[in-house]
């Protein structure tokens, strides 16, 4: 949106401070000098009325900000011609191609519309297969002439770019020396503007794929996922006389989880600096025991970041709304409105960046990391999912009668079998290096894969499972807290369950499981995926049935008599627990290594490869990536504890041990008779656990440089996890110990008091 301008005037009403104004301007220039007398955060708000609105941030309104860095569909609507915006809007919601006359039109308005917003430069932003983002930045410049240049961006720019595909990992779909690959235009994620100290850049979402086609990114697989799920929805609903639905849609909310800690702090810290987590570190005499984090007051200086963080998502249009303290100390989560499931997962990764750039401004760091404090609660990323026709019906609403809703037994009946079919495969989208230090440690889902229904549901398939149908449900009631003055509240009719790694929560799952540092795009690609095979083999079946309601319900019968083994309403974080459902036969991948090889069974391949998702190749090289992912990182690890002990705690503790030998010789030497016990013993023990960190130091070097001579990362992973964890811990426990008797002023690192509760 931009001011019109006539003859070089146009009368421009001005909001500063929410003083109101009018005054004459002779070029949008002279908006410059105004904005900079405001301050840093000035904001100038061309409005397509022709007015202008500037100001600091805090002075406007939410929906002023609101999605202003975003090229949205009503930035197209008032920029491109009715005919280029009617099939843009076309091939966004039914698929095809724009001719490259519309692609020129969308991306002259495109640019013109960042240059508006300060816009130098433009990049294709993807997400390659390293759990980041990935970005290349080329400015509107072209060639000049007679000294002077024209800023351009064709339509040829906008649809397709060309980064090298050799330094991405590709999990040998791709050699070293050969290096093409292709960036293509997602339409259907809206391009953004993101203003950083290298300029400010016009963001569009794009698949990165290799020059032989292979996905080498987490977009397309996501993308052809939606569209499967789409297209075998639309062939269940067609059984139920829904013929105007023409498309379903899978949408995704995710809550974020993350700690803040003090920059100085932070910088003292090799293992966070390296590696995201502490790798030594004793308990602090106060973690979170007392329970006073969860939804405490929000510390003054992690209030202004969070101020700063839903400003700067605002923009973006990420629909931050939810803000908060967690359990554990210096720990916080986000939590967005549920949108389209590719935007969502965008809309993740830019929020993960963006808060460890403002955590930046304000000389704080962002730990999104799954456990980057030992005895505290970690941090998760909890993915809720739902399936949303394109007339507005969500498929997962149970509605107030669920036993009579055969629509929504049938569908829930396919993805508790989905779910069972593929449990090892969910799990296995979940897996990270990180998350194995968090899932099953009574903080966060154990790494068995359950399904939580709550009592109504479970009541419901109980019958079922018993008589073939459900003749009644239990319905929700009235809760009066007792006090006259307060209102009786409409209670749910069934409880939640934290401890579920796939509960449902009333019109949608929620899939706990998923690290906070890691990308939502393979937890909802295969989720997509797996319920799109239990919808298309139920539409197969049904789609031969002379009595459809009767076969309907033999089929919900059959599908939850068989896959009831699955569902668990208890408590998760008990022994009891996993006995049980070892007798029930569910899988329990304990570690990323287990989950890995859930990838290329000959199940998962035939699940991919059906609906175009993943090619066996595919499939392949994302285990390669993965057990070279657990290698790496756990040999960083592993070498940052080294040099940490060699160079930091080792020297500290000489010192520590040094000076108190000399204290107790210089006691006995002033004091003959005097009892030096506690100082004996103290040196005692000092010097018995610096022995222990010699051996295991010495230990964790020789089996370091073992993994390193490994070539095939299948088994380099598993060494890492079956030798170097452990070794890593050997080392870990005397330092700890260590840390307790050392001077404060002597020990080489903040501690964990430091970390959480000074910021």
């Amino acid at each position: 949106m931009s001011v019109t301008v006539e003859n070089d005037k146009s009368v421009v009403k001005i909001d500063k401070f929410n003083r109101k104004k009018t005054m004459r301007v002779v070029s949008l220039t002279e908006l410059f000098p105004i904005a900079c007398n405001l301050g840093k955060n000035a904001v100038i708000l061309y409005h397509h009325s022709g007015l202008a609105r500037v100001g600091k941030d805090d002075t406007m309104t939410i929906s002023e900000l609101f999605g202003s860095n975003v090229f949205s569909q009503s930035v197209m609507r008032e920029r491109l011609p009715q005919s280029v915006y009617r099939q843009v809007i076309q091939v966004m919601e039914n698929g095809g191609q724009l001719s490259m006359q519309d692609a020129d039109a969308v991306a002259d308005a495109m640019m013109h519309w960042a240059l508006e917003l300060g816009a130098t430069h433009y990049t294709h932003w993807f997400q390659p297969l390293n759990g980041v983002t990935a970005e290349k930045h080329d400015s509107f410049i072209t060639y000049p002439k007679e000294g002077k240049t024209i800023l351009h961006l064709t339509g040829k720019q906008l649809i397709m770019g060309e980064p090298d595909a050799s330094s991405f990992p590709s999990g040998g779909l791709r050699s070293t020396h050969y290096a093409r690959g292709y960036t293509a235009w997602d339409m259907t994620s809206p391009a953004f503007v993101k203003k950083l100290a290298a300029g400010t850049i016009l963001c569009i979402p794009t698949v990165f794929s290799s020059y032989t086609g292979e996905a080498l990114d987490n977009k397309a697989p996501l993308l052809r996922s939606m569209e499967a799920l789409s297209a075998q929805s639309v062939r269940l609903l067609r059984l139920f006389g829904k013929d105007d639905v023409k498309k379903v849609t899978p949408s995704v909310g995710a809550e974020q989880e993350y700690f803040i800690v003090d920059r100085d702090k932070y910088l003292k810290r090799r293992d966070l600096i390296y590696t995201g987590r502490t790798l030594f570190g004793a308990p602090a005499p106060k973690g979170q025991e007392l329970e006073d984090q969860y939804f405490g007051v929000i510390r003054e200086r992690v209030g202004a970041f969070m101020a700063d963080l839903n400003v700067e998502l605002w923009k973006m249009g990420i629909t931050a709304t939810t803000q908060h303290n967690e359990v554990a100390p210096g720990q916080h989560e986000m939590a967005p409105i549920f949108c389209t499931c590719n935007i969502a997962v965008d809309q993740n990764q830019l929020a993960m960046e963006t808060m460890k750039r403002v955590a930046t401004r304000h000389n704080l760091v962002c730990l999104l990391h799954e456990k980057p404090f030992a005895g505290v609660n970690g941090s998760g990323k909890h993915n809720n999912w739902s399936i949303t026709t394109d007339t507005g019906e969500n498929l997962l609403d149970p509605g107030d009668t669920p036993n009579e809703n055969l629509q929504f037994l049938l569908i829930l009946s396919c993805i508790i079998k989905a779910i069972d079919i593929h449990a090892d495969l969910l799990r296995q989208s979940a897996a990270n290096v990180g998350n194995d230090h968090r899932l099953g440690a009574d903080e966060a889902p154990p790494a068995i894969i359950s399904i939580f229904l709550g009592s109504q549901l479970e009541d419901v398939v109980r019958q079922i499972c018993n008589s073939g149908s459900a003749a009644e449900c239990l319905s929700s009631s009235k809760l009066d807290i007792g006090v006259s003055t307060l209102p009786v509240l409409d209670k749910d009719a069934t409880d939640r369950n934290r401890t579920s790694p796939f509960a449902f929560t009333g019109n949608k799952f929620e899939f706990r499981m998923v690290g906070s540092s890691d990308s939502i795009a393979g937890a909802n690609t295969t989720l997509n995926a797996i319920v799109a095979e239990a919808f298309s083999q139920a539409a197969d079946v049904l789609s031969q049935s002379k009595n459809f309601r009767h076969d309907a319900r033999e089929l919900i019968a059959k599908n939850l008599i068989e896959h009831q083994r699955v569902i668990f309403n208890g408590d998760g974080y008990s022994q009891a627990w996993v006995e049980e459902a070892a007798r029930r036969g569910l899988p329990n991948l304990r570690s990323m290594v287990d989950t890995v090889p859930s990838l290329t069974t000959e199940k998962s391949v035939h699940l991919f490869e059906r609906f175009g998702i993943f090619t066996k190749a595919e499939l392949e090289s994302r285990s390669e990536i993965m057990y070279e992912a657990y290698a790496k990182t756990t040999t960083i690890e592993a070498r940052t504890m080294m040099h940490m002990a060699g160079k930091h705690y080792i020297p500290a503790v000489i010192r520590f041990i040094t000076r108190l030998a000399d204290g107790v010789c210089k006691v006995r030497t002033a004091c003959p008779d005097a009892d030096t016990s506690v100082q004996a013993s103290l040196l005692q023990q000092a010097s018995a656990l610096l022995v222990q960190v010699k051996s295991a130091l010495e230990q964790l070097t020789a089996l370091t440089e073992q993994a390193h001579q490994m070539d095939d990362m299948c088994r380099m992973a598993h060494f890492c996890h079956d030798s170097l964890v452990p070794a890593m811990q050997q080392l870990r426990t005397p330092v700890d110990q260590l840390e307790l008797i050392v001077d404060k002023e002597l020990w080489p690192v903040p501690t964990y008091g430091d970390l959480m509760f000074e910021v």
